[in-house]
């Protein structure tokens, strides 16, 4: 008699998480796997761009799971989550922090879209125009940069969004919005050259 072989990269995360708090060690090394990357750019991006700090972090927050699977609610998201935790893993760092370190938020280099044709002056606008924006995030404040930096680098959905923050989702499309609005009128120069 054959043993079925489960193939872990085909199941949801939330299907993983509740193997897990079965104790099933091979789920959450599907879950590591998929997630490991993805919360160390997170942390780089909202500490600071501070390498060795969002490696410290990512395994602390993994570490957070294997001591306690049973803090996830299976009718939740898993992704969104995961997101509330480290969220709050960044808050309870800033409160730590007594002043706090100049923020500075690095754009991943995937962020921006690329033209198989550049031409070298189009490379030197695009360097300038991350630095530019990597400024002018730094000059929002807290609650519109979170919902922006969820949004278009972690590519989550609105309702994710107002799940991981803990506010409604109206709230998130209003804060999109401005932050959205005041980083076009600040980048307006770039308009013309990235056309």
């Amino acid at each position: 008699m054959r043993l079925f072989k489960k193939d872990y990269a085909t199941y949801e995360d939330e299907d993983l998480m509740r193997f897990f708090i079965k104790g099933d060690r091979k789920a959450f090394e599907q879950i590591y796997d998929r997630y490991e990357n993805f919360m160390i750019n997170f942390f780089y991006r909202k500490l600071w761009s501070d390498r060795e700090k969002a490696e410290d972090f990512t395994h602390d927050l993994f570490t957070k799971i294997i001591d306690k699977p049973t803090a996830y609610d299976p009718s939740r998201s898993f992704k969104t989550w995961l997101f509330s935790v480290a969220n709050n893993m960044c808050k309870n760092e800033y409160k730590k922090q007594e002043v706090r370190k100049p923020t500075r938020y690095e754009i991943p280099e995937d962020g921006l879209v690329k033209d198989q044709q550049d031409q070298p002056d189009r490379e030197v606008d695009k360097h300038n125009f991350k630095e530019q924006l990597e400024k002018e995030l730094a000059k929002l404040n807290e609650i519109h940069r979170d919902v922006f930096m969820l949004r278009h680098f972690e590519g989550l959905s609105l309702s994710e969004i107002a799940e991981t923050l803990g506010i409604n989702e109206g709230t998130v499309k209003s804060r999109l919005h401005l932050a959205t609005k005041t980083l076009a009128s600040n980048l307006a120069v770039f308009r013309e050259t990235m056309v």
